[in-house]
């Protein structure tokens, strides 16, 4: 079990050449944003797909690094979802009016299965 104060980011391959999966553990606060900020910069980053099934809660800092990268995604044109949103997550997305627009599905597969349908949207709808 990881102290309350870390996160691990593990990042792994989609099942297109241009999608990596982010998988974190541990909550995303101020104290962890900036090991997220390192992965999500790594200049061969293209489309994202942010695995939230471990993160118990995040604040507000980490609400803003995630849509900090969600904007950028839009900006250069690539693909992001956020999936596995735990309910504690959730509310703070419900809560803050971010769950109407960050794109939000139930599982990694079904983002892959979003973005191969969606080739010329830079985001995924929610879902």
């Amino acid at each position: 079990m990881l102290p309350m104060d870390e996160i691990t980011i593990q990042r792994t391959p989609g099942s297109a050449s241009d999608v990596a999966i982010l998988t974190l553990t541990g909550p995303l606060t101020i104290s962890t944003l900036f090991d997220f900020q390192a992965a999500i910069r790594q200049p061969d980053l293209k489309s994202t797909i942010i695995d939230f099934s471990g993160v118990p809660y995040m604040d507000s800092a980490g609400l803003g690094i995630v849509l900090s990268h969600w904007a950028h995604c839009q900006r250069i044109g690539v693909k992001f979802a956020a999936v596995g949103i735990s309910e504690r997550v959730l509310v703070l997305l419900e809560m803050t009016g971010v769950s109407k627009i960050l794109p939000c599905l139930a599982t990694v597969d079904a983002a892959e299965r979003a973005f191969s349908s969606a080739t010329n949207s830079p985001s995924v709808a929610s879902v």
